[in-house]
């Protein structure tokens, strides 16, 4: 049975028979290892070209049943020496049949691979046919919905394909669904049947796109359409409430076309994929997911509630601007490989803060992007976990792990100083340079910056191995001169690299020195260890200097002590908006590398925040101040400190001009209670019997405060939470809120068998779910037996990494640990590293970026100085 000549092999049997040779040729083991190797990706891409898939699946009504399904893949084979690999996970109990022509061939399976032989292959067109088994993995499968979901490596699990981002593809659907559902994909609809108790959708063919881009998502929703110049729009959601739907219908199609709008402009390229359609999806696990022809988007991401805040709706209009920007940057032109995702994502991100602009015009947008990204990105490059922006990756099992701040929030940091540096004009012509030479195609990074490095003196490639290759920040400090007549004899500023490596990072400072009648900007170049500025010499002595002013310049700033004390008594003198921000970030980092002391901080706060004006701005200092008061306060000064703090947000809830301010302010008062009086407050919100005047609450406001209650009134918990679970009347909140309840619990052991439920990945599938409920499982308020979650969170981290989606291993990290602040956590993920020398390196920097804070809350208690 092992001669290539045996046609009339049973396919199963040989499937069946594991690694047994059943073909003449066979590939080397280094290759069909587990996952996408980079020797595989780059095998193939040598080996094949355009390639096609027709594929065929039939989706039961049951979750029990299995998805069934066939595939056409049809490619042209340059030299037929070597054998073709597919992917696709557990293929020798997936795989019932494989076809060449029409006739059965024998295959070699590994546990991820199917290996044809080359004797069933010719140089020039094949076509291979399977009939298969879905794997659940990535299918997302619900009672009444499905949605696939298969960045970076994951349509592997669900058929049999060439999973990887440079074989891109045309792809072709056919999906038979229960009657009362209805589907969408990539491409258009172009029939549909309904016979034998199902409902038949034939999508038309996409243009050429890589594997994890290609999705379709099917179930029970409802369709909103809307035009907007010509241009045709569909929203697909299962949101029950007819009010919220209205609401916000017209804003989710405005902002969409908006951006689609400015992208075509920016780009000069017209929009490349034909329809627009997108999917509200319930506890989707990410915020959007930039599939062409079906973007998907996390459903309360779209639809808002009346209580919405600011960071709310321009995080609506960002995420949307995002998405479409992947249409050009990510599916037009696509990463050869997944050590450069981080292109997509940086310019998704950075084109998105230009698309959000004009929608806002009262947003001072400078502030908004100091904001929404400088403190994400500082929160992982201060740490010992801190990873390059480029990073390299030998299989893309991996790369999930590469996700995180570096790549969406520092990204766009550096690519605003690459802009900068180039100019606003030289840097579009080498995008739409790249974007047209690349179009329906890979690039790499050193693409891009070869056309850019054409286009200006500069030396981009250095200038890129500083700022893309290596991770961390620098140190900036101010060096500043008084002479004897009160004028500034020397004012400079340096750099240091805080590893001690001499490291540079080349970029400008936009200096704020602010005088006794005057505030000067200094454009200062810092190219080199430290630089001068001799226009400043015999400037009268300056009451501070701002080396982040105008929010540009990176890195952990320093303050000169005449400066840090300003600060901290009149933070809110300073008439700009982005130099306030600027500001209490670089006192935020003073007092975390302990040289402010955490109380200072917050009264600092407290009185900057009764003057602010800037809703962004209050928005950002209320949520580091809940994390100061539950992780750096000393137990008995938090206690202390309560009542006032309470008394103040409360003040700040009804002087909020705007609803969307009152609604920061108060879920910041919510977060912050500590007190028998606030939770009697809270709980007076959440019955009705009290109201606040502008503030109208919706069901996710009172989901929130029951959640809250549960947790500070343990002896109102079951009858709080139980009322809660009858109001919803949206069957997908409901089952949410239903899953996170027994975390809630106030009897530990219940708490308890919670947790080790997670440990089986089938009760990981709805991983917002998961990490709501880990978050309230850690919360502050019961670290002191949570503690025991600590290790086991960590011993499960390896096998939620090769089950779950790419941002969840972080968050779980960060769902396990950040309600923590002990000696006994700290001590636990010490040990847990310490023992463990040969941990995959990027689990290892998740770690230590996601204790980082607990870390430094623990060395200020050795030091004396928390609790």
């Amino acid at each position: 049975m092992r001669f290539c000549s045996l046609r009339s092999l049973l396919v199963a049997a040989v499937i069946a028979a594991s690694t047994a040779t059943v073909a003449c040729s066979r590939v080397d083991e280094p290759i069909t290892t587990a996952g996408v190797s980079l020797e595989l990706a780059r095998a193939r891409v040598a080996q094949l070209d355009d390639v096609r898939y027709d594929v065929s699946l039939t989706i039961p009504a049951s979750r029990d049943e299995p998805v069934t399904g066939t595939a056409r893949i049809a490619f042209r084979l340059r030299d037929a020496k070597s054998p073709v690999v597919l992917d696709f996970v557990n293929p020798r109990t997936r795989v019932q049949a494989v076809r060449v022509g029409g006739v059965p061939v024998a295959v070699r399976t590994t546990d991820d691979h199917l290996v044809m032989a080359t004797s069933d292959l010719r140089p020039g067109a094949n076509a291979i046919a399977l009939d298969f088994t879905a794997g659940d993995e990535s299918l997302n499968r619900n009672p009444e919905f499905l949605y696939t979901l298969f960045v970076p490596d994951r349509a592997r699990f669900a058929f049999p394909l060439f999973d990887q981002p440079d074989v891109k593809a045309r792809y072709t659907l056919t999906l038979r669904v229960p009657i009362g559902w209805t589907a969408v994909a990539n491409g258009a609809t172009v029939a549909t049947d309904t016979a034998a108790g199902a409902v038949t959708f034939r999508f038309a063919e996409t243009e050429p796109i890589s594997s994890y881009l290609f999705a379709f998502a099917a179930g029970r929703f409802q369709i909103e359409e809307a035009e907007r110049d010509g241009r045709r729009y569909r929203l697909f959601h299962r949101e029950t409430d007819g009010t919220k739907v209205t609401r916000n219908r017209d804003a989710i199609f405005d902002l969409h076309h908006a951006a689609l709008t400015w992208l075509e402009e920016y780009t000069g390229i017209p929009y490349p994929f034909g329809k627009f359609d997108f999917v509200a999806v319930p506890a989707f696990q990410y915020n959007g997911m930039e599939h062409p022809g079906a973007v998907y988007y996390r459903a309360s991401t779209l639809f808002l509630e009346p209580t919405a805040t600011q960071a709310e709706l321009l995080g609506r209009a960002s995420v949307i601007a995002h998405e479409t920007a992947h249409m050009w940057f990510g599916d037009l032109v696509t990463m050869r490989w997944f050590d450069d995702v981080w292109m997509k994502e940086v310019f998704a991100n950075f084109m998105a803060a230009k698309i959000v602009n004009p929608s806002f015009p009262a947003i001072n947008h400078e502030l908004r992007f100091l904001l929404a990204h400088y403190p994400a990105a500082y929160a992982v490059d201060r740490t010992a976990g801190a990873n390059p922006i480029r990073q390299e990756l030998d299989n893309l099992r991996e790369a999930g792990t590469l996700y995180g701040a570096i790549i969406y929030q520092k990204a766009p940091i550096v690519m605003r100083h690459l802009e900068r540096r180039v100019g606003d004009s030289t840097f579009r012509d080498g995008l739409r340079a790249y974007l047209e030479r690349f179009r329906f195609g890979n690039a790499s990074w050193p693409d891009l910056i070869a056309l850019l490095d054409a286009r200006t003196p500069d030396d981009l490639a250095a200038w890129s191995r500083a700022w893309i290759e290596q991770p961390g920040r620098p140190t900036v400090r101010t060096g500043l001169a008084i002479a004897d007549d009160g004028t500034i004899a020397a004012l400079g500023f340096q750099q240091q690299d805080p590893a001690g490596t001499g490291r540079e990072w080349p970029q400008r400072l936009d200096v704020l020195v602010a005088g006794r009648d005057s505030v000067r900007r200094l454009d200062v170049p810092l190219d080199s260890a430290s630089t001068l500025v001799p226009e400043a010499s015999g400037w009268p002595a300056p009451r501070l200097v701002l080396p982040n002013g105008t929010g540009v310049a990176y890195g952990d700033v320093v303050l000169d002590p005449a400066t840090l004390a300003w600060l901290v008594d009149r933070l809110a003198d300073l008439p700009d908006e982005v130099a306030r921000g600027a500001a209490w970030l670089a006192l935020w980092d003073a007092m975390l590398d302990g040289r402010l002391e955490p109380e200072t901080l917050l009264a600092t706060g407290r009185r900057a925040l009764a003057r602010e004006s800037a809703e962004l701005t209050q928005q950002r200092m209320l949520a580091d101040l809940t994390t100061l008061f539950w992780r750096y306060l000393p137990d008995e000064r938090r206690t202390a400190l309560s009542p006032g703090l309470e008394r103040e947000w409360w003040r700040g809830v009804g002087r909020a001009a705007r609803p969307s301010l009152k609604a920061a302010w108060l879920r910041a008062y919510g977060a912050m209670a500590n007190t028998a009086a606030a939770s009697r407050r809270l709980e007076a919100l959440w019955s009705g019997a009290l109201t606040i005047p502008g503030l109208p609450l919706a069901e996710r406001d009172f989901i929130g405060l029951a959640q809250a209650l549960a947790v500070r009134r343990p002896d109102r918990a079951p009858d709080i939470l139980t009322r809660q679970l009858a109001r919803i009347t949206n069957p997908d909140r409901r089952a949410e809120f239903a899953f996170v309840m027994p975390a809630l619990s106030p009897d530990t052991a219940v708490r308890d068998s919670v947790f080790a439920s997670l440990a089986d990945a089938r009760n990981r599938e709805h991983e917002p779910w998961v990490l709501d409920a880990m978050a309230w499982l850690n919360h502050p308020l019961r670290r002191a037996h949570a503690v025991r979650y600590v290790r086991p969170s960590l011993e499960l981290l390896e096998e939620i990494q090769r089950t779950g989606d790419i941002f969840f291993p972080l968050n779980w990290l960060h769902a396990t640990l950040d309600g923590h602040n002990s000696t006994e956590a700290a001590a636990t993920v010490r040990a847990f590293l310490d023992e463990r020398p040969e941990y995959p390196p990027r689990l290892r920097a998740k770690i230590l970026q996601a204790a980082d804070a607990l870390f430094r809350a623990e060395r200020r208690r050795d030091d004396g100085r928390t609790g």
